[in-house]
């Protein structure tokens, strides 16, 4: 049985992108449940739009797509001001990695979404920018400071 273009393009989309859409909206949440369902959402939203995008632009587009629907989700949190529905602990860290998850934790969520985007996705700061919102030297600003505020709040442990 053959899958038709359409499906073989979200089937593989999914295998290849939704790790990276899962770390994205578990970045913003903080939450396992809630990040799982971001990543259902986003792929609903995919294959609804179906953009004409490959490679790259598609996972940027993926990751805007993410950090939007995430923005929301903490949005609707704030408004019920409850805890969420199923609320996951984090899952135990390395007593080492510790201090770093501490001052990522205190970062702002562009701060963040920045050095996660540059050094563990290999985005360059234009790249950034195009995802965030900005331009190239507020991007390059942005991860210039929050290594700089990393630095510090490390140092300061």
């Amino acid at each position: 049985m053959m899958i038709p273009d359409s499906e073989k393009f979200i089937t593989e989309a999914v295998e290849k992108y939704s790790d990276t859409v899962f770390r994205v909206a578990f970045q913003y949440t903080g939450n396992r449940c809630d990040a799982e369902d971001i990543v259902q959402d986003v792929f609903v939203k995919l294959l609804d739009k179906r953009p004409p995008l490959v490679g790259e632009p598609l996972k940027a587009w993926l990751i805007r797509v993410t950090i939007n629907r995430s923005k929301d989700v903490l949005r609707a949190l704030a408004r019920r001001r409850k805890a969420p529905l199923g609320y996951a602990l984090p899952a135990p860290q390395p007593e080492l990695y510790e201090e770093v998850f501490d001052a990522l934790a205190q970062l702002h969520d562009r701060d963040r979404t920045a050095l996660y985007l540059h050094y563990y996705e290999g985005y360059t700061a234009r790249e950034i920018a195009g995802m965030i919102g900005g331009s190239e030297r507020a991007a390059t600003k942005r991860i210039c400071r929050a290594r700089e505020k990393m630095k510090k709040y490390l140092s300061e442990e």
